[in-house]
């Protein structure tokens, strides 16, 4: 078996060449051929809509799985996807939905005769409904909680371990036409449906290969799985009874295969970029961003990123179950070295909390700004008893080593807080998996999180802190709130904001949230980073966006480019 894969492997090496699609032209210049070879710096985990929660999963979930609603690459708009259109009655909270027709889900042994079946409205029904389900592969019921009539119902019914009701507000009219009864007017609805967790699964997935499914997906989508093995490749390949067609009526996708690594090593990872092995390279080692400014070897996409990074804090236990200790740390970190000097321009300080700049309208000077103040710090410490740091036990910090600038950062702070506190910070490096297993535990005492947006709005943000996502039984994990925080407050004010409907009214209420959140400092906001990617010059239609949301069904390989 190990000899056959690497055959397989081998053959589609061979095929990645832009050369070999000239054989293949299709309509405006484009051509049809290539493996897309990309790498992802931690591994996977589950490839589950359900609990589809890291970004690098996305990025190639994101190839095999639709939903109702897409976003656009290039502006994050929200397209029609298995949905050819909608309308919204007058209280705006019922949508109806027309399907696309000819539809299939992709060839897969879940289906008695190994062949993908039709897609209808009851797939929908039934991909929403487990979403709104208990299970352990569920990790996304908070995108239709409060939200949708009848899900916390069929919620509460399942977590006690009896049979749910069904949700009341989804309806499959007929074999193509869906409806969705919201509970109140929610203005981001169709953004929440293009989230992974509205992305559609049959239901043999789950019946066949039980917990296996986190691994083996079966969607609608451009390409098919084909193999997984762990910590070395994953291949997807053009699944040749796909639905869609570019705005040329060429058949999508174009490529062939789309091949992804695990290589750890940034620097490696580059040298493979370098010999043209990988089509594109996302988060440069920081010691090589000087490539950014040579545009002549290869594409350089840039934008500002909707994302954060911060250092969560154990608020239930000693110290920074104490506020003043907390709010200390924060003050003592100085952000603007960390972006100049240590990232070497590649993010924005978080100059007010965790929301990213660059939403239209949203009140951020509201929020008060987050501040260097060391003398403001070591007067909290003193307060707290603590002068000089003498006393304080060493403070854990957590993080995981695959991303961009992670070790390098931590090592900053720690200087930092040990030179304007008097603070030492013990810091420990794990693998992404058992980094998030314990942080989701709640078994870190202080902790590296970043946030990429689900959905671009700074709902989805805060979303992070609110209590309804923290499980009563506190032995169980908190996928969503990592902090546990739990604060009758802010839950009042991001509530009433889902069910606001005017724009502005909305966005006030969500910057009040955040404001009681920054003042309670769950969390230390850092940075927000810059999506900053280079892609082969032959690689085309794949523009960027903050979200580094990614869909391959259009993009095509110039074999002019290597003329």
């Amino acid at each position: 078996m190990r000899f056959a894969l690497l055959l397989c492997l081998a053959a589609l090496s061979a095929c990645s060449s832009p050369e070999k699609a000239r054989d293949r032209e299709a309509k405006g210049g484009k051509y049809y051929g290539g493996v897309f070879n990309m790498n992802e710096a931690a591994d996977l985990g589950t490839l589950f809509p359900l609990s589809l929660t890291r970004s690098t999963a996305h990025r190639v979930a994101a190839q095999v799985y639709e939903g109702l609603v897409r976003f656009d690459q290039r502006d994050l708009s929200v397209r029609p996807a298995l949905a050819t259109s909608w309308t919204i009655d007058e209280s705006m909270t019922v949508y109806t939905f027309t399907l696309q027709k000819g539809v299939r889900f992709h060839d897969d042994t879940c289906f008695a005769d190994g062949v993908g079946r039709a897609f209808t409205a009851s797939d929908v029904v039934d991909s929403f409904t487990a979403l709104c389900s208990y299970s352990e592969q569920n990790q996304l019921f908070w995108l239709f909680q409060d939200k949708v009539v009848g899900a916390n119902a069929q919620y509460a019914a399942t977590l006690a371990g009896e049979p749910g009701p069904g949700v009341k507000g989804l309806e499959a009219l007929d074999d193509h036409t869906v409806r969705i009864t919201l509970t109140t007017p929610y203005q981001n609805f169709l953004q929440i449906l293009a989230h992974q967790g509205c992305w559609i699964h049959p239901k043999e997935l789950i019946a066949h290969h039980g917990a296996d499914a986190s691994k083996h997906p079966v969607g609608t989508g451009p390409f098919r799985f084909v193999r997984h093995t762990p910590g070395e490749v994953l291949v997807l390949e053009r699944w040749k009874d796909y639905w869609g067609v570019d705005e040329l009526g060429n058949k999508l996708p174009f490529l062939d295969a789309i091949r992804c690594t695990f290589v750890k090593d940034k620097a490696k990872e580059f040298e493979q970029f370098e010999q043209g092995n990988l089509s594109v390279m996302f988060e440069l080692p920081v010691d090589r961003t000087e490539l950014l400014r040579d545009t002549t070897a290869y594409q350089v996409q840039s934008i500002p990123g909707l994302t954060v990074q911060f250092y969560g804090f154990n608020h239930r236990e000693p110290p920074f179950n104490d506020v003043r200790i907390r709010r200390a740390f924060a003050l003592a970190i100085d952000r603007q070295v960390l972006v100049d000097s240590v990232l070497n321009g590649l993010a924005v300080p978080a100059q007010h909390g965790v929301v990213a700049p660059g939403f239209a309208d949203y009140p951020y000077d509201s929020v008060p700004e987050l501040r260097f103040d060391p003398e403001q710090a070591k007067a909290l410490l003193v307060e707290a008893g603590y002068p000089g740091g003498e006393g304080l036990p060493s403070v854990h910090l957590q993080i995981n080593g695959d991303g961009f600038g992670y070790v390098r950062v931590a090592e900053a702070v720690q200087e930092m807080l040990s030179r304007n506190l008097g603070v030492q910070v013990v810091s420990s490096v794990l693998p992404a998996d058992q980094h998030y297993k314990r942080v989701e535990m709640g078994r870190a005492q202080w902790w590296r999180e970043g946030w990429i947006v689900d959905h671009p709005d700074p709902e989805n943000f805060l979303a992070l802190f609110y209590g309804k996502s923290v499980p009563k039984d506190t032995t169980q994990p908190s996928y969503l709130n990592s902090t546990r925080y739990r604060d009758a407050a802010y839950d009042s004010l991001f509530a009433r904001s889902l069910r606001t409907a005017e724009h502005d009214g909305r966005l006030r209420l969500l910057a009040e949230a955040e404001r009681k959140m920054m003042k309670d400092m769950v969390v230390s906001p850092l940075y927000h980073e810059r999506s900053v990617r280079l892609l082969q010059p032959w690689v085309r239609d794949m523009p960027i966006n903050g979200m580094e949301y990614r869909d391959l069904s259009a993009v095509w390989f110039d074999p002019k480019a290597r003329d």
